[in-house]
């Protein structure tokens, strides 16, 4: 059932779990995380990032919404790390209802002004917001940031920032990067620590494809309620069609079902690290009226 993210993460927060945040790309990312996510009684959520919204645009929305909707358990839908105005308006007029405006690359003074000016667009449609202060180094989809470039989340500003935009949920940086950790994480958790104290609404944390098992716990614990993971799920699909590819004649089906299959073993052992598996029953979806 489509359901908001709002009532995910809130949900997760009330009963010390987290919900993951798949991109995905295609019907076979989308199959992968609601066939995982049904085979474990778990919410989940689909992410578009804007590259994703750029090649597939509305079909490829339309196909995560329906996705949603037909589902046996809780899934939202959100367009990810928007740094565009008119990427928001076209997936806003496609009927997502979950936004990340992420004005991170940004000075902080202009991101708080573009977070703000998104953050009231997106309320006016009847859209949640996700921002993000700092800024993650790694690499996604295309956009390398170094780690010189990185900036780890301020509490303080975490808490003005807050209340000038009103967003919804907060991004942090706490020395996770995007893509493959190239050396052994290292997390900030006292300052994670510090902002969930002073901030009241759901913590995000990208980057979690790589982190291990202890640091997932102990951010749950400290107040993290969305992790998104890209890179794992990724990997998992490319590696099948690079088995596939020396094949003389492979069978197209067959590849697409032995990608699904690899994704959705991947999206699996991360609904079960987030404590989100067998926790579908706690969802109750407020759209279920709007979508019938």
């Amino acid at each position: 059932m489509l359901t908001s993210t709002s009532e995910l993460l809130e949900t997760a927060r009330r009963n010390a779990y987290a919900i993951g945040a798949f991109n995905v790309y295609n019907l076979e990312g989308v199959k992968a995380v609601i066939d995982a996510a049904e085979a474990l009684q778990s919410p989940a959520m689909l992410q578009l990032h804007p590259s994703a919204l750029k090649y597939g645009k509305s079909p490829l929305v339309a196909l995560c919404m329906e996705a949603a909707r037909k589902s046996l358990v809780p899934i939202a839908v959100h367009l990810d790390h928007s740094t565009s105005e008119k990427d928001i308006h076209l997936a806003l007029a496609t009927g997502i209802k979950s936004i990340m405006a992420d004005g991170s690359p940004l000075p902080y003074e202009k991101n708080l002004s573009f977070t703000r000016e998104m953050t009231l667009l997106s309320h006016a449609n009847g859209a949640v917001v996700e921002a993000e202060i700092g800024r993650i180094s790694g690499t996604e989809d295309g956009l390398t940031i170094e780690a010189k470039a990185a900036k780890m989340t301020d509490p303080l500003q975490a808490v003005e920032f807050i209340q000038a935009t009103k967003v919804d949920f907060l991004a942090v940086t706490i020395g996770n990067v995007h893509g493959q950790y190239l050396s052994e994480p290292k997390l900030d958790f006292p300052r994670l620590a510090k902002i969930r104290a002073l901030v009241s609404v759901p913590l995000v944390l990208h980057g979690a494809s790589g982190l291990p098992e202890s640091m997932i716990s102990e951010s749950i614990k400290l107040g993290v309620s969305k992790f998104n993971v890209n890179t794992e799920v990724r990997e998992a699909y490319m590696e099948v069609l690079k088995t596939s590819s020396s094949l003389s004649d492979p069978d197209l089906l067959e590849v697409m079902t032995k990608a699904i299959d690899a994704m959705r073993s991947v999206v699996a052992g991360k609904l079960k690290l987030f404590g989100s598996a067998n926790k579908a029953y706690l969802h109750q979806s407020p759209y279920a009226e709007t979508f019938k």
